[in-house]
């Protein structure tokens, strides 16, 4: 009972007249996560069943479908369960764990995409060395990094927000993000300054990277003959 009484809740207040269009909002939500679910399942299983499409291309292809089915895990069942609900609360602690998954797989998504662009990169760029460059060891690497680097980096301020005394208990928002900082009795500059350095990191490198990667076959297929052209047109 004494532990019970010591769970700190937070009430989402970012619902729009739920108790009035619960149903609605249950149904369309709960469709669009079946939906998820159903086509992401299918394009990995037929990747996994066709030996010819596990290629490094199609398997970071994979991992994206399957960063995307975890994401959706991580924010439509709660939002399901809190259309149906009277109040629409969460514990403290599965807040924090909610805002390190969403951050963790942003993060992981840019830096998958980022694969994939070198990987076409090299295949269109280098093309003789492409065998020898991307290994089954090279897309193990990438694959790792890319959920593990994200999660290292989002854990830092969860566990520096779980230790944070709150002042407020209504959260802006119908799921966890950075606006559980608003919660906080207290603002941060150093929480600020490293929240603009995730940013940096997850996603604005790995959009420029992928920019740069895809100009690059641009102009390497302008310049080439019409098969390396046809070849990048059917990459991009």
């Amino acid at each position: 009972m004494e532990d019970q009484l010591n769970v700190t809740y937070i009430t989402f207040g970012g619902h729009v007249e739920v108790h009035k269009y619960r149903y609605l909002y249950f149904v369309i939500m709960f469709t669009a996560y079946i939906l998820i679910i159903l086509f992401n399942f299918t394009i990995v299983f037929l990747i996994r069943k066709h030996k010819n499409l596990h290629e490094p291309m199609y398997i970071f292809i994979a991992a994206l479908l399957l960063n995307s089915v975890v994401f959706s895990t991580a924010m439509y069942p709660k939002l399901l369960i809190d259309y149906l609900s009277e109040k629409q609360i969460i514990t403290y602690s599965a807040c924090l764990f909610q805002f390190f998954l969403c951050y963790t797989l942003c993060g992981t998504e840019f830096l998958l995409l980022s694969a994939m662009s070198y990987d076409r990169y090299v295949s269109i760029c280098k093309p003789l060395q492409y065998p020898t460059i991307m290994t089954k060891s090279t897309v193990s690497i990438f694959l790792v990094l890319a959920w593990l680097l994200p999660a290292c980096q989002t854990a830092v301020p969860t566990i520096l927000s779980a230790e944070t005394q709150l002042c407020n208990f209504i959260l802006k928002g119908i799921f966890c993000n950075n606006a559980i900082y608003s919660l906080h009795c207290s603002s941060s500059k150093a929480r600020t300054i490293y929240g603009l350095v995730a940013l940096l990191n997850f996603a604005l490198f790995p959009v420029l990277f992928i920019l740069f990667t895809y100009t690059r076959i641009l102009i390497i297929s302008y310049k080439s003959c019409r098969e390396v052209r046809t070849k990048a047109a059917q990459t991009l």
